[in-house]
């Protein structure tokens, strides 16, 4: 089995298409990954994986890159803070917000934590959706190690976290109610209508320019018009006009 045939097993297997990914960037890391557990073959690695939920969820994990943290670009938070937020508070109505590549839940959270500074979290709903179920599953637990906290303000650590041990936090249950979690994948599923706030970051730079042409088209008709979408500080669009969207500050894009 080559590389061709393996993808096309891949998306049967778990709604993946490996076609929309950097393909030398991807292939390095299944590779590295058949190496690790001593296939010789995709054939062999595949039909592993068909076996063993444990390999297959590893797998999957691997496949989408699931680095996060708390508070990820703090100078982006703040220009969300102090520039967006204000404009959709005033509304006075219910933000609807998807955080739609949310990993473990740093994201979402991060977002509640700073909303609550300005409404009571039981007014606070966000949607979050990742493709990875495992890493969803560990967003709803909410334990968190302590690398992941280092850039979140203090005052939000002492509030809304309990310290478990020396490395580990748990998240408080105020701050998951906020968050409704479920299963989403970008290039294939349906998007949520009528947002006022998209977040969709770091996860595109792993995708090839057909998948984000794509992903940005569908992003933009999911939001409202003036609805913001903020991206990764490495993933600026390219002609953002061509789908729809005017840039008005480094990685914030406002629906025409």
């Amino acid at each position: 089995m080559d590389y061709e045939s393996f993808k096309k097993e891949i998306l049967l297997l778990t709604g993946i298409d490996l076609n929309f990914y950097k393909e030398r960037q991807m292939k390095r890391r299944i590779d590295s990954l058949i190496k690790k557990h001593a296939h010789d073959s995709y054939s062999s690695y595949l039909k592993a994986l068909v076996q063993d939920g444990k390999l297959y969820n590893e797998f999957v994990n691997y496949l989408t890159i699931n680095v996060s943290e708390f508070y990820r670009n703090p100078e982006q938070w703040l220009v969300l803070e102090n520039e967006f937020l204000p404009g959709f508070l005033k509304s006075g109505g219910d933000l609807r917000i998807w955080s739609s590549a949310c990993s473990t839940g740093e994201e979402p959270y991060t977002l509640v934590m700073i909303l609550s500074k300005y409404m009571p979290l039981e007014k606070i709903h966000i949607l979050a959706s990742d493709i990875d179920k495992r890493a969803i599953e560990n967003a709803k637990v909410g334990r968190y190690h302590v690398k992941s906290l280092e850039k979140l303000p203090e005052v939000f650590k002492k509030r809304f976290f309990v310290k478990e041990s020396e490395y580990f936090y748990n998240i408080s249950r105020e701050i998951k109610d906020c968050v409704t979690f479920r299963q989403l994948n970008l290039l294939s599923d349906d998007y949520p209508s009528g947002c006022d706030i998209i977040l969709c970051r770091n996860v595109l730079i792993y995708l090839t320019e057909e998948a984000k042409v794509l992903i940005y088209t569908k992003l933009n008709s999911s939001l409202k018009t003036g609805g913001v979408l903020f991206v990764g500080n490495t993933e600026q669009i390219i002609a953002p006009k061509r789908f729809g969207f005017t840039p008005l500050r480094t990685s914030f894009y406002v629906k025409e």
